[in-house]
């Protein structure tokens, strides 16, 4: 069994600060922030930079233009609005990779903007757009048997179906909503245990209870979660005795 493990980084601001270097040699592919959400032009430049220096794929995360809310507020922006914000990072943050000589491997894109598109197909249509439209090469990333995967699938891009190890499930597929209780695992095994059963079984077990059937090309972690660093280190023990490699997707 194999298995990508993401970490959406990059996520630092001014004098915010996120140290990503101990979630970095963790991991096999970094989504980096494209200033719209978090990040600026220098915490590009240096996350791109430690990406190289670990050998990590690099994957654009682009967002709705929303600082003061981490870019997980729902936004009003129309199809052509939404390609056209997704267009400008996607070369924001190959501007960086080429200045480091380093490729674009993928897009992610975050927060509300993923969630949205994940049950909305004109969204997720214009982001698939917008990805083809910069390089047809690049690979989705989108949420498991979401409007985003059918719209790669319908774009003829390549894609990836993303699993969470650190949130939770409802009934439909879909993330609990971050304004829930029990939205996010705050516990390390509870994490650890979700994800070897996504990968190994290819279900999850909703925060009902249900077990819900989903693909598993890449997991996700996050950098900024109180459990991030831990958690990416308990991970890679228990892929290791389940035997599990890690690899980037399409590696």
């Amino acid at each position: 069994m194999r298995i990508d493990l993401n970490s959406d980084i990059g996520e630092s601001f001014g004098r915010y600060q996120i140290d990503d270097e101990g979630i970095m040699p963790h991991i096999s592919s970094a989504n980096i922030a494209c200033g719209f959400h978090a990040g600026d032009p220098f915490t590009m430049y240096e996350t791109v930079k430690l990406a190289k220096k670990y050998n990590i794929s690099i994957g654009a995360h682009p967002s709705f233009p929303d600082l003061l809310g981490f870019g997980r507020r729902e936004m009003n922006f129309t199809e052509d609005e939404v390609y056209q914000l997704v267009l400008y990072q996607i070369g924001a943050l190959y501007s960086v990779c080429k200045a480091h000589k380093m490729d674009l491997h993928h897009v992610k894109p975050h927060g509300a903007l993923y969630n949205m598109a994940a049950k909305n197909s004109k969204l997720a249509l214009a982001i698939t757009k917008a990805i083809k439209t910069f390089d047809s090469s690049l690979i989705l990333y989108g949420l498991s048997n979401s409007k985003l995967i059918e719209a790669a699938i319908e774009m003829n891009i390549p894609y990836a179906s993303e699993v969470f190890a650190d949130r939770t499930y409802q009934e439909d597929g879909l993330l609990v909503d971050r304004s829930l209780p029990l939205s996010v695992h705050m516990s390390t095994k509870e994490a650890v245990e979700q994800a070897i059963q996504m990968i190994t079984t290819n279900t999850v077990t909703t925060i009902s209870g249900k077990i819900i059937t989903l693909d598993a090309d890449t997991i996700c972690l996050h950098s900024d979660s109180v459990i991030g660093a831990e958690l990416a280190t308990e991970l890679r023990k228990s892929f290791h005795q389940h035997q599990i490699d890690v690899k980037t997707v399409g590696e």
